[in-house]
């Protein structure tokens, strides 16, 4: 990746967590952590990897993403706007009456929003789906997919998991934020997820663990991940939750926060380092 591309790329996530939080204060309380740490692959995958069309939600040629941990909506839709799928004053609107952006992710509301969150571990297999279907119609486009790490307790992570892998669906890539934290705690002490690539590549997945906050070796992973042909990909991605919120990074409840707009701007600031 050339270092333009790179700078590119790195102050759009920076743009993206600036519209999250503030989306979030103007509502007075969200799913800011896991929102945050999600926010330099969307970045990644919006303005360099993925083929799609704002002026053209539904276009049937598009790569398509399944944000199975719904609750990061706020981050997509600050994602999708920053793209030109919809006015950024949209993001005002977050969570409230009549709004077009719910607090999870809903195809049926959102332009560019490709297919609505519900139970944790649902996305995930209707991300099979949609791989299986455009493979069956042999489209060449591209499925990713984000899943939570405490959404990994899911059986049916496990069972799409195995289902992918049986189909050899290697137009699909996956991510798992693997931020340590989930709603009640932290992972350790919830469920141990243990060596989480070692699970996934004994699934039959082609597996990488990557920082998920360095953009550049995202980009090298999804880059190996397109060279195989052979099984479907996850990408274990380290991230902080939170990540870029002063005061939600490195705080154990963070999975949902209030605040107002008056603190998300001086959390801004301080993320432009003018504090």
């Amino acid at each position: 990746m050339d270092k333009k591309l790179l700078e590119e790329l790195k102050t759009k996530a920076m743009e993206i967590r600036k519209l999250t939080i503030e989306e979030i204060g103007t509502l007075g309380s969200g799913h800011i952590g896991g929102a945050m740490s999600v926010a330099d692959v969307l970045a990644l995958l919006y303005f360099h990897r993925m083929k799609v069309d704002p002026a053209n939600p539904r276009w049937e040629d598009r790569d398509q993403l399944v944000v199975s941990k719904g609750h990061a909506g706020p981050a997509v839709y600050s994602t999708l706007a920053l793209k030109g799928f919809f006015p950024v004053d949209w993001l005002k609107t977050l969570n409230q009456g009549g709004t077009r952006l719910p607090s999870h992710c809903d195809r049926n509301h959102t332009p560019g929003v490709d297919m609505t969150a519900g139970s944790l571990g649902q996305g995930f297999s209707a991300a099979m789906g949609i791989a299986l279907g455009l493979r069956m119609d042999r489209k060449p486009c591209r499925v990713y997919t984000i899943i939570g790490d405490g959404e990994s307790d899911e059986g049916q992570i496990w069972e799409a998991a195995l289902f992918a892998a049986s189909q050899k669906l290697s137009n699909l890539i996956a991510f798992t934020d693997y931020n340590k934290q989930q709603l009640d705690g932290y992972i350790k002490d919830i469920i141990d997820l243990g060596d989480l690539a070692s699970k996934w590549a004994a699934f039959g997945w082609f597996t990488q663990e990557v920082d998920g906050h360095d953009i550049e070796a995202l980009d090298g992973a999804i880059e190996q991940a397109l060279a195989q042909s052979d099984k479907p990909s996850m990408i274990v991605m380290d991230t902080v939750k939170g990540k870029g919120c002063s005061f939600a990074e490195g705080v154990e409840k963070n999975h949902s926060m209030a605040f107002n707009l008056e603190k998300a701007r001086e959390a801004i600031a301080i993320l432009e380092g003018r504090s």
